[in-house]
């Protein structure tokens, strides 16, 4: 019998979301178990996730019982576990490059937009909200920028960041560019990354990985 997976998320985290699109596009069945990363406090941070994920983030994948964090660590090991289809090209130099543009996201971009610093600004510093949102969008706007030129005319630059099949720096892109939106950075700047955006947003499994689409997110009113 096969082990089953599971995924913490919390619908509207972009690390979730990129193993969300990871997991569809590899066309893996998972069960996913919401954690709430505001109510009561933020969930991830009770006793009983704690035993999760000592970082108290998501996501988190259950693999029979096998607990991994961090999202590219977690698309990794789907590549490795299950290769095909791949989210990594077939070359080191073509690898190289796709980690690149990941990393861009991941680690220069998403951790200064992160909920946990937001909330420190808010509560440690009393950082105003128009602050706090100028701050999200200076730094989505300085990794934009390096990522635009990074993308737009690379002879290696096809449908996708890489070749004209979806990988790994689409499932860190689109996340970022969802919250870029949500953080009013005109995205008429950047017209590599809205075409790219806009071809993986047409293939089932990014489409099915959405925030709106998940079982925790709100309720439209």
């Amino acid at each position: 019998m096969a082990e089953v997976l599971q995924l913490y998320s919390y619908w509207r985290s972009s690390a979730a979301y990129r193993v969300r699109i990871g997991l569809n596009l590899k066309g893996l069945v998972y069960d996913l178990v919401p954690v709430h990363l505001l109510r009561d406090g933020g969930e991830q941070h009770a006793a009983e996730y704690r035993a999760v994920n000592p970082q108290e983030l998501v996501p988190v994948l259950a693999h029979g019982h096998r607990r991994l964090g961090q999202s590219l660590a977690i698309l990794e090991y789907l590549d490795e576990v299950w290769p095909s289809p791949s989210l990594l090209p077939g070359t080191a130099r073509a690898r190289a490059r796709v980690r690149a543009l990941a990393l861009l996201v991941a680690c220069d971009v998403h951790p200064l937009n992160n909920l946990r610093v937001l909330q420190y600004l808010e509560h440690e510093w009393a950082v105003p909200q128009p602050e706090r949102d100028e701050w999200v969008k200076h730094w989505i706007v300085r990794g934009f920028d390096a990522a635009e030129a990074m993308l737009a005319g690379h002879p290696s630059t096809g449908t996708y960041c890489e070749g004209d099949t979806p990988g790994l720096a689409d499932c860190c892109l689109v996340p970022q560019v969802y919250n870029a939106r949500r953080f009013g950075v005109d995205m008429a700047a950047y017209p590599t990354l809205s075409r790219i955006e806009a071809a993986c947003l047409s293939l089932p499994a990014f489409e099915a990985a959405r925030p709106e689409r998940q079982p925790d997110a709100p309720t439209p009113t």
